[in-house]
């Protein structure tokens, strides 16, 4: 066994990128105040060829040299929004047809491995605040909440490593169902 080099791995360029078919998904970052969250979300929006990331509130855009640390050049790649705050996109997402998806701990909060996606649907996947998380007026807006299941003492994932699970999960299921 042995590594590949870059040059086996046959990743797309960007402009390869950009005329890929993107996979169903929006993320909405709702205040993510970690600039280093931002980068790893764009990363990973990238490797699975997220259509968009859409940036609300405090949530910083690029170019920023701490969300460029994290994103190695994904915010070249990944198209990306900014709204004033993420009621504003979440109501403009709705109206063009997503299906809202809060990633957020409800009382009617769908166990991820439990959801289902629908071919020919588009989603907006809500990330919310390190602390406070997605907020209650885009909570209230959202189709659904998924919980990412967790068995330990702690309550929460790092909001990138939610992202990470999220669209491993979804991305999969999507692409069983092309």
């Amino acid at each position: 066994m042995r590594k590949l080099s870059n040059d086996e791995l046959n990743r797309k360029s960007v402009t390869e990128f950009m005329a890929s078919v993107k996979s169903p998904f929006i993320i909405v970052l709702d205040n993510v105040r970690s600039l280093n969250n931002v980068g790893s979300i764009f990363r990973t929006a990238d490797a699975f060829l997220v259509e968009a990331v859409y940036l609300c509130g405090i949530t910083a855009t690029p170019p920023h040299r701490e969300i460029h640390k994290t994103a190695l050049g994904a915010t070249e790649s990944v198209a990306w929004r900014y709204f004033d705050s993420a009621l504003e996109a979440v109501r403009e997402l709705k109206e063009n047809g997503y299906v809202i998806v809060s990633v957020e701990q409800a009382d009617e909060a769908l166990p991820l491995d439990r959801f289902t996606t629908e071919p020919g649907v588009r989603y907006a996947l809500v990330f919310g605040h390190e602390i406070r998380g997605v907020s209650d007026e885009v909570v209230d807006l959202s189709d659904a909440c998924l919980e990412i299941p967790q068995y330990g003492t702690k309550h929460s994932f790092n909001i990138a490593v939610s992202a990470g699970i999220v669209l491993w999960e979804l991305a999969g299921r999507i692409s069983d169902k092309r």
